[in-house]
């Protein structure tokens, strides 16, 4: 094991394209629902629809959040549409399963997503049963990373030292707040949409473009 995370005894891992590459484009199964929900609750056509849903992620962390600002939005049954999507698109990757049940400690998911939608995705992906558990959007309150406020409540309610724990995210931005209160922090640079936007390397300790290389120089494996 590297000895510069030697002291790391919780790893905690962002779902989506970081456990499986952005190139396998389920955000654009997504995207297609959102963008339905917002025309049929604006009444408005696919491109505004398109405006509002990117304008409310970059401004709010998710488009959730901004709907629910400004529109009153359930956020169950706004995240039960969207996730409605196939899976067949994701495929197992048995070399980064195997790294991620190697690693030293515990495994934890913490997702803007649902747990219900994070359990389809692990189970597709072959890792139901790796991870002790999912931090998502309803354990937040609805308020989405990069928001300090669920980096918190993940440490206080599941007994995370940051300062003992690494952070794997494909959005630079979401790791600020990771960095903030210790933890160390690992970009998954591996194409996501807006992936780099606000990147600054005070806040990111490693960078990689594939996750299962870098968990197996970890590892050893």
């Amino acid at each position: 094991m590297r000895a510069d995370l030697a002291h790391v005894d919780c790893w905690i891992f962002d779902l989506d394209n970081t456990l499986y590459p952005a190139k396998a484009d389920l955000f654009g199964l997504i995207d297609i629902k959102m963008g339905e929900f917002i025309q049929g609750l604006l009444g408005c056509d696919p491109v505004e629809a398109r405006t509002v849903q990117k304008r409310y992620f970059m401004e709010h962390g998710t488009t959730l959040a901004g709907l629910m600002r400004y529109h009153g939005t359930d956020p169950r049954a706004f995240l039960d549409y969207v996730h409605d999507i196939s899976m067949e698109r994701l495929s197992v990757d048995p070399a980064l399963n195997a790294h991620i049940a190697a690693l030293p400690g515990r495994r934890l998911i913490f997702t803007n997503g649902d747990e219900a939608y994070a359990g389809r995705v692990l189970d597709r992906l072959g890792l139901s049963g790796a991870f002790e558990l999912i931090h998502d959007i309803h354990a937040c309150q609805y308020v989405p990373k990069p928001d300090p406020a669920g980096y918190r409540s993940l440490c206080e309610i599941h007994g995370v030292d940051p300062t003992r724990a690494a952070f794997f995210e494909d959005m630079a931005r979401n790791l600020k707040p990771a960095k903030a209160i210790g933890m160390t922090t690992i970009w998954v640079d591996n194409g996501s949409e807006a992936g780099n936007h606000d990147h600054h390397p005070d806040f990111i300790d490693y960078e990689t473009d594939h996750l299962a290389p870098f968990l197996a120089a970890i590892t050893g494996e």
